[in-house]
């Protein structure tokens, strides 16, 4: 099924925003889940980059699923004609979300080296923005800590950008472009585990509908303003 042209020119202004053509140097790598949100993004950056994009998934091993998650990216890029590379790490003990996140950025910055991509981007979106914000209010942070997810950064340990074009998106968006493909994306259970903060605070969001995720998240981007004009 045909993307919807609206979602497609607004991706594409939203990637032209934080990577402009003139500083493409090579296709654009997606790191995708098989999860809705990153699904959403390998669609819409099919349809904005056509033959421009890569489409990279990783198996951490902490899941069983996660083997048919990877495959499940891998059909919808094969029906594209999208390449794609199946990644594996390892996650070293610890902190579990912090240490599985450090390997998927040094994979994905081995990955970008060996197939010449020009950036990596990731299909962080709204409501994640908002949660992030949230969490770290709740921590105490400073100002670097609440300017939240960043727009465009690098790779740590490397200059390869690091791109969230979904950033003023809402994940019921995405969800929206993934069924609207026909493509039943996978569900990770961590998502809405109660031992996760994260999770836990999901579900208090849905709750409190008198919080916009978009205007929580537009704060965040105001003080990552802040913050580089200090910076400055």
């Amino acid at each position: 099924m045909q993307l919807d042209p609206v979602a497609a020119r607004r991706f594409a202004a939203d990637l032209a925003a934080l990577w402009p053509e003139d500083e493409r140097g090579g296709a654009l790598g997606l790191a995708v889940s098989g999860g809705p949100d990153s699904l959403a993004l390998l669609l819409l950056a099919a349809e904005a980059l056509p033959g421009r994009i890569a489409v990279a998934s990783i198996d951490h091993g902490l899941r069983p699923e996660a083997a048919d998650e990877v495959a499940l990216v891998g059909r919808v890029a094969a029906e594209r004609g999208i390449p794609f590379t199946p990644l594996a790490v390892r996650v070293a003990p610890g902190n579990l979300q912090a240490e599985a996140r450090r390997a998927r950025y040094a994979v994905l910055a081995e990955w970008v080296g060996a197939e010449g991509l020009g950036a990596v981007a990731t299909a962080h979106h709204a409501d994640d923005q908002a949660e992030t914000l949230l969490m770290r209010l709740g921590r105490g942070s400073g100002l670097v800590g609440l300017a939240g997810v960043r727009a465009r950064t690098v790779i740590e340990g490397s200059e390869i950008p690091l791109l969230r074009p979904l950033l003023g998106w809402r994940k019921a968006e995405l969800a929206a472009v993934v069924a609207a493909a026909g493509i039943t994306p996978a569900q990770d259970p961590s998502n809405t585990d109660p031992a996760y903060d994260r999770a836990r605070l999901r579900a208090a969001l849905v709750e409190a509908d008198w919080l916009d995720p978009l205007q929580i998240a537009a704060s965040a981007g105001h003080l990552a303003e802040a913050w580089q004009a200090l910076g400055w």
